[in-house]
Formats: structure tokens, sequence, C-alpha cells
């Protein structure tokens, strides 16, 4: 069905005469719903299923926080500056950046958002093999499962573009609700209903306590976090740059947000379910495939199908979103002035095939550093700053306050990542947020020359 949509989507790629902006950005025309499934698709990826379910077997319900952290980040970003978003007309990230405080920002913002996006990126190949391996495990090794993942996620995104994992993404949000729903409602009747399931938990467990399992400073790193990349990392900001315009990119972020919240504490009852009828499992990850194993094959079949296209919709966002920045703010700009429409598509297929080698690369040999690095996000405290700063306060942002503040986020990670004597508080966030205002502050102080303002007038929040 994803193929016979990306083919579908080559159609609207090519309508108009096609060009990067058809085929990176859907030509601007993503409407309510695409937008809303858009961030849905990519917030309920293999961590937000297989995770959240491996969390909720020691952890109970509270592990769905983590859901709840990127429903919330996209519903402030809506009522904020989706719309702002639409409205300034860039591109990528980066570009806004340079736009707003000069050259020197877009270079380093290129370095830090592709950094971030290779990451997590990379991150969805070893997920998808994850779970093809964990629920077909005579079938998959771990390398053809991630092989195999990559095949879909980088066929439907070079074939059909931004459009392509748009309308895909309607369709992987709806498979993945309609699979966890049900094989919830299986589990909990062959099981015996969902009395005799509490009655076999462990005792004393933080099993249905809002909080307690995860803890609050953990639910709050992950508020901070995932509020924080939602309004800056080019993956996200780019589904509100593609809507037809900026009402949509508003209406379609609180909607996806509101859409996301209950998937994470859905997929934290099958955790808990499989802590009363399978206690014991020396890897918790393995909460959700055993109970695979204990439901019809036809539903089985459909839960893997929604854990899997979790996995693809989360990828294939993230792939669009990297290959534009390599396509806008590299590969364009050592090419002529002038490049036609066929070019510009050329281009941005060449630019989905190189960040799709490299981050296989990575996913296959490096999985063990990639786990260490998933702390990167955290540098979009920077970008998230200075583009608040300047749609709201631009009074206060002078132009050498880009270049600084995100040097000194991408320092505070490296240092975090390098020495473990930096971990002073419970995660990097907690660093990352004032040192950045520090910086900013100082910048804000000390230099003269201001910023651009990219809008003239300050949006009104909620209207």
């Amino acid at each position: 069905m994803l193929y016979v949509i990306s083919w579908y989507a080559t159609r609207l790629v090519n309508r108009g005469g096609g060009g990067a902006l058809n085929y990176l950005l859907a030509g601007r025309h993503f409407p309510t719903i695409i937008v809303a499934t858009m961030l849905t698709g990519l917030a309920i990826g293999g961590a937000s299923t297989v995770g959240v379910a491996e969390g909720a077997y020691t952890q109970g319900i509270s592990a769905g926080w983590y859901n709840a952290a990127w429903g919330a980040g996209g519903i402030i970003v809506g009522i904020l500056v989706a719309d702002a978003f639409r409205r300034m007309e860039v591109r990528t990230i980066p570009e806004m950046m340079e736009r707003m405080y000069g050259p020197s920002s877009r270079l380093i913002s290129i370095v830090a958002q592709i950094l971030i996006m290779m990451v997590i990126t990379s991150l969805q190949y070893v997920a998808g093999g994850a779970i093809l391996t964990a629920l077909l495990p005579s079938i998959f090794t771990f390398q053809q499962g991630v092989l195999l993942t990559a095949l879909v996620f980088v066929g439907i995104t070079l074939i059909g573009g931004y459009w392509a994992a748009g309308l895909s993404n309607l369709i992987n949000v709806i498979i993945i609700y309609l699979g966890v729903v049900v094989a919830i409602f299986i589990s909990v009747s062959n099981f015996g209903g969902f009395e005799a399931i509490t009655s076999r938990l462990p005792a004393d467990g933080p099993w249905f306590h809002p909080i307690s399992g995860v803890g609050l400073s953990i639910i709050m790193a992950w508020m901070v976090v995932m509020i924080t990349q939602t309004f800056s990392i080019q993956a996200i900001s780019q589904i509100a740059f593609a809507a037809r315009n900026g009402r949509t990119a508003r209406r379609g972020f609180i909607i996806g947000g509101i859409i996301t919240i209950p998937a994470g504490f859905l997929c934290a009852l099958f955790g808990i379910i499989a802590a009363a009828q399978f206690p014991g499992l020396e890897n918790a990850a393995m909460a959700l495939p055993i109970l695979v194993t204990h439901i019809t094959p036809a539903v089985g079949g459909l839960l893997l199908a929604s854990l899997w296209a979790a996995d693809i919709s989360t990828a294939v966002g993230l792939l669009l979103g990297c290959s534009t920045m390599v396509t806008e703010d590299f590969l364009k700009r050592l090419m002529p002035e002038k490049i036609t429409p066929r070019g510009e598509l050329l281009i941005s297929r060449l630019a989905v095939l190189l960040v799709s080698a490299a981050t296989l690369w990575l996913a296959l040999t490096s999985v063990g550093i990639l786990k260490t690095i998933t702390t990167a996000l955290a540098m979009t405290s920077s970008f998230t700053l200075l583009i608040l700063a300047n749609i709201f306060a631009p009074a206060l942002c002078k132009k050498n306050c880009g270049f600084w503040t995100i040097l000194a986020s991408v320092v505070i990670w490296v240092a975090w990542t390098l020495f473990p004597s930096t971990h002073i508080v419970p995660h990097v966030i907690y660093l990352e947020w004032p040192i950045c205002l520090g910086v900013f502050s100082a910048c804000a102080l000390l230099s003269k020359e201001p910023a651009e303002r990219l809008l003239k007038e300050v949006p009104e929040i909620g209207s």
C-alpha cells in the first residue's frame, strides 16, 4: 500500500513543473489532516511503542508520559509559532538562522542540525530491525531487519518525496492505532479480563500511579526535551513549512499533538499486561514481543504491522528533513544559481540517496555509539531560544547571538557525551537551557548590531 501511495505521489511532485519545492516540501500544499498525521507519525516511533512497553514492564503506566511530552510539544508549537513558521517562507532551520543572525549562524546550524538528524534517522533503522528480529526471530536477523526497513522507507522517500511521506503517514497512523487498540482488547480477553490481570501484578508496584514509576524528574526532562525539540528540529519544523497556510499549520500541529498523547499510555498497557502474565523477564524489551506470541496470528500480524508502521512513519519524516538540509544548505550552493526544476529534483533525490547511505552505514556499524549520543536532541535548546526570541522579543536579538548560542549548545553536548564528570544534573537539557540563556543574554548586552527580524508583527497566540 505504501509503495502504491508513493507512486501516486510522483504525480503530485511533478505537478506544476516539479522541482525541489514540490519534492521536499510538497509544494507547500499540505492540508490540515496531513500536517496532523505527519506530526503524529513522526512522534510515534519505535521508542514510543516497544520502548514504552519495555519501560512500563517495571515502571507502570507512567512510562506513557514519553508520548505525552511529544504531544504537548506539538500543541504548544501549534499555539505559539506554527503559523509564524509558515509565514516565514523558508525551507530549512539553517536558512532561518542565516536570515535572522547571519551566514556564520547558518554554517554552525548545518553542522548541529545534520548531526542531530543523522543520529535519530539512523536509530530508526535500528528500531525497525529490532522490531522485526524480536517479533519474527526465525525469519529475520538484526541486519536483515535493518536492511528491509531501509528498503521500505528509503524507497517511499526516494520515489514520492514529501507527498509520499505525508500520504503514507495518514495510513500509518490509522494502522498504528488500529493495531494497538485491537491487540489490547484481545490480550485482556485472552488473559481473563482486566481485573484478573491486575490481581496477578507483583505487589507494591507503581503500576497505575501516574508519576511515581518513572519519577517526576525524568518526566519533566522528557517534557523539556520534547517541547524544546518540537520548536526547532528540521523534521518537525518542515511540516509547518509545507502547510497550505499559517492557519493550516497551527491547526494541524494542535490536532497532531492531541492524537499523539494517548499512544504512549496505550502501549504502556502492553508492558503492564506482560508484567502480570510473564514476571521475571531478564530482558524487559521482550515485554511486547512475548505478548504477540500469545494472541491470535491475525491480531499478532496486525500488531506487528502497526509497530513497524510506527517506525516507518517516523523514519520517512526524518529522512526527508535531513535530505532537505543537505539539498538546500549544501548541494544547491555548489551548483550554478539557475537550476531547472528537473535539475532540482535530481539533486533532491541525490541528497536522499547520500543521507540514506550514510545513516544506514551508521545503523549497521555504530549501534552502541548511536545509543550514547541520543542526548543530541538537547542541542535544539539553542535553536528554540533563538527562534522564540526573534519572534517575541526581537529587541533582545543581536547578530552574533546566533553563532555563539548554537556553539555553546554544541560544546555542552560534546562535554556531556565525553566527560561523565559533567553529569551533575539528571539530563543534559538542564545544562543546555541555563547556559544557552546566559550566552544569549551576554551577546544581547555586549553586541550592538541587531539581528534581522523575519516577522514584522508578533503572531496572536491561539488565534
